[in-house]
């Protein structure tokens, strides 16, 4: 089974580079951006017999810092 797991800052933290990015697209003439967040995706490959809790506590003891990034899980149809 493929496993999609979505990880973004939470509100309220600085982004850093999502700040970079808009401060270049602006440069390059690209208007009506307001706001850049940077995230990221990681993509697994897991057996169909993996639980949504199994995948949870991945998310929280190594994909995820919880204290300031959310995460989601989408599981991917074949």
């Amino acid at each position: 089974m493929k496993v999609r797991i979505h990880v973004s800052l939470k509100p309220g933290v600085l982004d850093p580079q999502g700040r970079a990015v808009h401060h270049a697209l602006d440069g390059l003439g690209f208007t009506g951006v307001e706001d850049v967040r940077i995230g990221r995706l990681i993509e697994l490959e897991v057996a169909d017999t993996t639980s949504d809790e199994a995948l949870a506590d991945m998310c929280e003891k190594l994909l995820a810092n919880t204290v300031i990034e959310n995460y989601r899980i989408e599981k991917v149809a074949a």
